[in-house]
């Protein structure tokens, strides 16, 4: 018996994914109250999924400030939970944090330094803490956390089918009590076969429970699509596809003009994202990489698009 299938709905324009977003849930959303004061329009459930060898997606249709997104990843990457040394660069994170800096939350914290339980607490009659694991910490306060992401790369370069490489940013006890948990807050990579002969895929796909169409989900992209270029080149893959859902994706009433705006305008080509290397050739390890490391080429853009943001 021979099956009709129909072919995955997806779509590989990253911009024109996003667009259609904005649209969707413009058209068939619903006015939802929220803790900010101004209501939005929600939709639930939402996806897209684009093809990252398309060009890096930067959005064109207005500016995007691709500075303050990599100084955002980099102290992602550095696992700090405080933003003393990322304010002196950018504004993002100032409303969530204490006067010294501090945050209830900080994404990179539970990356890079993920709470584990007391040494010795036991799951089904077991220790369930391997104190000699590589990823395995002890902070200075003698608490154990686990190097999340640094296990992924190390599942991609010694075991790059495995279906466990998930990272969380979401620890129930914190986000009882923060004043911002984590909205995107976990996200999975899986490696797809190349079938021309080269380097296989890396695909990452991201799951957020709330997302800002307007402000947030614009660096969202940009910053999960640069992560896995940056995975993809450590571990030897090349960059498959981004995939994405938003659980309460939402538009705030005071953005919509400006999406509409934005919807009027044609999208230019996607810029070209390069990493670089070290002298000898070899990719730099995610610790080694700074600001200077990134060059976005090719990057045409609309005008920018002020959007307020909703605290």
């Amino acid at each position: 018996m021979e099956l009709d299938i129909a072919p995955t709905a997806t779509t590989t324009s990253a911009e024109q994914a996003y667009l259609d977003l904005v649209a969707r849930v413009l058209e068939n959303g619903k006015q939802k109250q929220n803790r900010t004061g101004v209501d939005t329009i929600s939709s639930f459930a939402e996806f897209y999924s684009v093809d990252l060898a398309e060009g890096y997606p930067l959005l064109t249709t207005k500016k995007v400030y691709f500075g303050s997104m990599l100084r955002e990843v980099l102290w992602y990457l550095s696992g700090a939970d405080h933003i003393r040394e990322l304010r002196e660069h950018t504004k993002i994170w100032n409303a969530w944090a204490d006067a010294e800096g501090n945050l209830q939350t900080a994404y990179g914290r539970f990356w890079r330094r993920f709470p584990l339980p007391p040494e010795g607490t036991k799951l089904g009659g077991e220790v369930w803490v391997d104190l000699d694991h590589p990823h395995v910490t002890r902070e200075d306060d003698g608490s154990l956390t686990f190097d999340q992401l640094a296990s992924v790369v190390d599942t991609l370069r010694t075991n790059p089918m495995s279906r466990r490489m998930v990272v969380s940013a979401w620890h129930p006890a914190n986000a009882a009590v923060s004043l911002l948990p984590p909205c995107h807050y976990t996200f999975c990579f899986n490696v797809s076969p190349a079938d021309d002969g080269g380097a296989d895929f890396l695909n990452c796909h991201l799951s957020q429970r709330s997302a800002d169409l307007a402000l947030g989900v614009p660096f969202n992209l940009a910053c999960y699509a640069l992560l896995t270029q940056a995975l993809a080149q450590l571990a030897g893959l090349r960059p498959g596809r981004f995939a994405h859902t938003l659980i309460d994706a939402h538009i705030y009433e005071n953005h919509v003009d400006g999406l509409r705006e934005q919807l009027a305008r044609d999208p230019l080509p996607a810029p070209t994202l390069h990493i670089a290397r070290r002298p000898d050739g070899n990719p730099k390890e995610l610790d080694e990489l700074a600001f200077d490391d990134f060059k976005l080429e090719g990057y045409q853009h609309l005008d920018a698009i002020r959007f307020d943001v909703a605290v």
